[in-house]
């Protein structure tokens, strides 16, 4: 049997074999970092790539190195103060497992960027080195749900450390009081010192290129031939069935664990007995519930019997997933293409009103790439599978023509 991921710690352990690229990534940023922590200027360093290109192993392993020198006195990184920062708290808890493993790193040098922010603003607090892993989920706008007042965290972090390394990825942006691009990233780390990395290479999926080509495509509105050959190491279907789906995904939950049906938006709030479910023929399931235990949801063995999404899954390894394009995810016809129809998007937190952002084809544009963006999440979850249902039957049946 194939190597499955059976803990969400595995992808991340700062005791992960490294590829050279990511090795010597590694060591450039430490490079970086030591020659500009006395710099009369603040220092960024961004670390560029898609969804499972390995970027949260490298910040991990990078922040054990740099906490592991904070307590040598013989390394120029002797005492320095460092916080590791992510926005997305499932996430969180997988770096505060890894922490309570290791001598150096303590749970709380692991944080959510409002309340780092907001913490070291009250106390005055300043910080050697800042590590942002998903810097996409910050807040480029004020936010009072989160406790967030001021305009951007980044500008923020950056205000309070004298090194910040981020990884970024514009494809993983999810919502509009988060949104970014290039172009928002760039116009505020071109104001400091600051160096950058693209990572390439797909680490997570055991895919074919062709594959990978097809969902790339998929994600930008393009239907493309079905990939003639899945390389033996990635099982790739287009599903007729949503109950079908989900009973191969509980099959591989069985035999590999870590297994997991998501769904994008478009399913009305219909309460029943307290939990919001989603309809698709006989199958009949609620959504994730708010996750209060410090095991990730992915591994709670009755998460099986939930329906997972951007809030639970993203960042995360999967051995298989089972991806449902709910209603808003529609085909169209006379160009061949996947479109959004924004009239069935249900999750209201995706889209919020910026006062920077007001042409209406401009704001239209945007919510559209934002939904598309939770396809480009949550189709890339899987290391050895994806399997893929569409709610919409023009599309399901556009799908299955030629499916593998």
């Amino acid at each position: 049997m194939q190597e499955s991921v059976n803990q969400a710690i595995e992808k991340i352990s700062p005791f992960k074999a490294l590829s050279n690229e990511q090795k010597q990534l590694k060591e450039t940023v430490e490079k970086f970092i030591i020659a500009n922590l006395h710099a009369e200027q603040h220092a960024v360093f961004t670390i560029r790539g898609d969804a499972g290109t390995g970027k949260s192993v490298v910040l991990s392993q990078l922040f054990n190195d740099l906490q592991t020198a904070a307590a040598n006195e013989n390394s120029p990184l002797y005492h320095t103060k460092n916080i590791f920062l992510v926005n997305h708290p499932e996430l969180l808890k997988v770096y505060q497992s890894i922490a309570g493993e290791l001598p150096h790193m303590l749970k709380k040098n692991f944080d959510r960027p409002t309340t780092f922010i907001n913490r070291a603003a009250k106390k005055d607090e300043h910080y050697d080195v800042a590590v942002i892993d998903e810097a996409h989920l910050l807040l480029s706008r004020p936010d009072r749900y989160n406790n967030f007042d001021q305009d951007n965290q980044l500008i923020e972090i950056i205000k309070r450390a004298q090194v910040v390394v981020l990884v970024f990825d514009e494809y993983q942006v999810l919502k509009t009081k988060s949104f970014w691009n290039r172009e928002r990233l760039q116009k505020i780390v071109d104001q400091y010192i600051h160096a950058e990395y693209d990572l390439h290479r797909q680490f997570r999926m055991q895919a074919s290129p062709e594959i990978v080509d097809w969902i790339n495509a998929f994600i930008r509105g393009k239907i493309k031939p079905m990939p003639q050959s899945t390389s033996g190491n990635f099982d790739f279907r287009i599903m007729a069935d949503a109950e079908k789906m989900y009973q191969l995904i509980r099959q591989h939950d069985r035999e590999d664990g870590l297994s997991r049906i998501v769904s994008t938006t478009g399913y009305p709030s219909t309460l029943d007995g307290g939990k919001h479910y989603i309809d698709e023929g006989k199958f009949h399931l609620p959504w994730d519930q708010y996750n209060y235990s410090k095991i990730p949801w992915a591994e709670k063995p009755e998460t099986i019997n939930e329906v997972g999404s951007i809030y639970t899954v993203q960042g995360f390894d999967l051995n298989y997933v089972g991806v449902i394009l709910g209603p808003p995810i529609e085909y169209v016809p006379e160009t061949d293409a996947v479109t959004v129809n924004l009239n069935k998007v249900t999750d209201v937190e995706i889209f919020k009103k910026r006062p920077d952002i007001t042409d209406p084809a401009t704001i239209v544009q945007l919510k559209k790439q934002l939904i598309m963006n939770t396809l480009n999440v949550l189709f890339k979850r899987g290391v050895h599978g994806l399997y893929i249902y569409a709610s919409q039957p023009e599309l399901r049946a556009r799908l299955t023509e030629n499916k593998l």
